[in-house]
């Protein structure tokens, strides 16, 4: 996925790749780092200072790059996180459900095995 463009000193048109797609999840260049996790710093308030500090191996270019994606596609990102919040939420069910056996044992461990005081 292509993203701002930029002009070079001499006026040509250079394309500058800030988010690629790996593995059906939108990453920030060659990083491991998600835009999700740029969009939700963001959505709080976060300045893109604060998001290099918080993911060093980001450059403040690629948060502003990343950031300039977001906002020019943002139905269709947003859609893209509303997915996978609602995919998240579903194997959180799944998961108590199938494991309701085990969980509830540890809770009466937890409960049994507590000083009083």
């Amino acid at each position: 996925m292509a993203s701002p463009c930029i002009i070079n000193l001499s006026g040509y048109l250079m394309r500058k790749e800030y988010i690629r797609i790996a593995e059906g999840a939108y990453r920030i260049g060659e990083t491991r780092v998600s835009l999700d996790s740029l969009v939700y710093l963001f959505r709080e308030g976060m300045s893109a200072e604060s998001m290099v500090e918080c993911y060093p191996s980001l450059t403040l270019e690629q948060v502003h790059g990343a950031l300039a994606f977001y906002l020019g596609n943002q139905a269709e990102i947003d859609g893209y996180l509303a997915e996978g919040q609602h995919t998240a939420e579903s194997q959180h069910a799944q998961s108590k459900q199938a494991n309701a056996e085990l969980i509830a044992k540890l809770q009466r461990s937890r409960h049994a095995n507590r000083i009083p005081g």
